[in-house]
């Protein structure tokens, strides 16, 4: 699994294919897609397009709560397989902890033995959430896609997923530009040593934690700046100086909301 790929959620039906022809063009070779983002067929045909080997291309997508259950998120993985047009996913995840998720695992642990699936992992899991299902069933969740950025660094839950052999995933690197982050003095500083963005300065600040990263944009040019943070490494003191903007909170929701989680609920009826 790469530990940089192309997120391509919020990119429109539409403009998906474009921009993951654009990606795979410039190097990327992950992409991160999920049922819920209404762009797996653009995923697929610019995977087809792309002359690259299957093989060489790591494909993650996501159960959508509508899905959840066993015998809905198998005919879900089946749907999946046909619109990214491939027999096999690389990485499956289940994209919220909510509806029938226990259901939803087994029916992934199958695909995962049967070889549709290559990995399974979940997305969104509180450490309480993921302590449960990883204690009650025989394969351990391999990956968890939580929002991870300089101001939410997730360091404890971290910790809690090692434990579990659980690879922590980013979703939302740049915390969708929320806190000013684009113009935050600690990343223009520390990117100024080393001639970088504070983009590429906190997607590097991430990578060096061992955080797998998958920022998106629609324009080339910036996909291409997001992929060159290889030439460098942070010194410990910038890496702390980073470390102090953590505020240990999401910039978007909380699962221990009942209004988040009567939003989400709703969302998968």
């Amino acid at each position: 699994m790469p530990i940089l790929g192309y997120g391509v959620y919020q990119v429109s039906p539409a403009e998906c294919e474009r921009c993951v022809s654009d990606a795979l063009s410039v190097g990327y070779r992950m992409i991160d897609t999920a049922q819920a983002y209404a762009n797996e067929e653009g995923v697929g045909n610019a995977i087809r397009k792309s002359g690259i080997p299957r093989k060489d291309i790591f494909v993650v997508t996501k159960v959508w709560i509508s899905n959840s259950g066993y015998e809905r998120a198998k005919a879900s993985i089946a749907e999946s397989l046909r619109k990214l047009q491939t027999d096999y996913i690389d990485l499956l995840l289940i994209h919220q902890p909510f509806g029938d998720y226990y259901g939803t695992w087994r029916a992934m642990e199958e695909a995962y033995r049967s070889g549709e699936l290559r990995a399974i992992g979940v997305s969104n899991f509180y450490p309480d959430r993921l302590i449960d299902l990883a204690e009650f069933n025989e394969i351990k969740p391999m990956v968890n896609q939580v929002e991870t950025h300089v101001f939410n660094q997730q360091r404890r839950p971290q910790e809690i997923m090692k434990q579990y052999g659980t690879q922590i995933m980013s979703w939302g690197p740049f915390a969708e530009g929320r806190n000013n982050f684009f113009t935050n003095p600690v990343l223009e500083s520390v990117g100024r040593k080393y001639g970088k963005s504070t983009a590429q300065t906190a997607l590097r600040f991430l990578i060096q934690r061992g955080v797998v990263v998958i920022p998106k944009s629609t324009h080339k040019e910036r996909m291409i700046q997001n992929l060159d943070v290889f030439d460098f490494s942070l010194s410990a003191e910038d890496m702390e100086e980073i470390g102090k903007l953590d505020n240990a909170e999401s910039l978007f929701f909380s699962h221990y909301d009942p209004d988040t989680v009567q939003w989400l609920a709703r969302l998968g009826k």
